[in-house]
């Protein structure tokens, strides 16, 4: 089985009524619903407001992949947590960071760069899968459309990924590398980009295969991440 965790802010949902309607269980409770779908899947969720932020010592030793999704709390997110979650990943804990996860604390310590970017609000993106023979390409057609989304553009200051497998391309002519694989100590890392909370885009099923596919992946492989929690990690 594979143990994960879905993390969520849950501030946007409870305080405006057009992002409630949309994910009424918040954006934690849509992805966690349909990651329950999956047989070889176990799901927890856990929110900003929780004690330590819900990533306690223990929740995370029995997480074996985080998904997280931040915004408007990125500076008051605690750095003693932050910097949990960093040892996990370096001991071979799974990472997926969404949409503007990438500015989150745990994504600045974990890749080392300011992870700025364009963005803009409101625009129509063209999802390019270009690295169609990646595991988290597996299903997945040559292009998603999104009808809205939030812009992200180039230049993004991230280190060079391991592997680009999706490419966005807005309609006012931005691109961005929208899907990158990392890889720190024994952790795999993946950062997706769509999913701003204005819409809809977590309902979708190619966003979801996607999620799916990218928890397999960045799941520890055997007994990697038990002996690498066996030993001290510098950080």
């Amino acid at each position: 089985m594979v143990r994960i965790t879905v993390w969520n802010e849950y501030k946007h949902e409870r305080e405006y009524e057009n992002i409630r309607k949309i994910y009424p269980e918040g954006i934690h409770g849509c992805i966690a619903s349909f990651l329950k779908t999956e047989e070889d899947f176990t799901v927890r969720t856990a929110t900003f407001d929780m004690p330590e932020h819900g990533l306690t010592e223990e929740v995370l030793q029995e997480t074996d992949v985080l998904i997280i999704w931040s915004h408007a709390l990125q500076d008051e997110f605690s750095d003693t947590v932050a910097e949990r979650v960093q040892s996990h990943v370096l001991g071979g804990m799974g990472l997926i960071a969404l949409h503007s996860a990438h500015f989150s604390k745990i994504m600045k310590r974990l890749l080392g760069t300011s992870m700025t970017l364009k963005w803009r609000h409101g625009d129509r993106e063209k999802l390019w899968c270009i690295a169609p023979s990646h595991p988290i390409a597996k299903g997945i057609p040559e292009m998603i459309e999104l009808s809205q989304e939030e812009m992200y553009g180039e230049f993004f200051d991230i280190p060079k990924p391991d592997d680009v497998i999706f490419n966005g391309w807005f309609s006012g002519g931005e691109v961005f590398r929208s899907g990158c694989t990392f890889s720190r100590g024994m952790g795999k890392i993946f950062y997706f980009q769509p999913g701003h909370e204005e819409y809809p885009i977590y309902f979708k099923p190619e966003i979801q295969q996607i999620i799916i596919n990218a928890v397999r992946f960045c799941a520890p492989i055997g007994e990697s991440r038990k002996k690498m929690e066996c030993e001290k990690v510098e950080i």
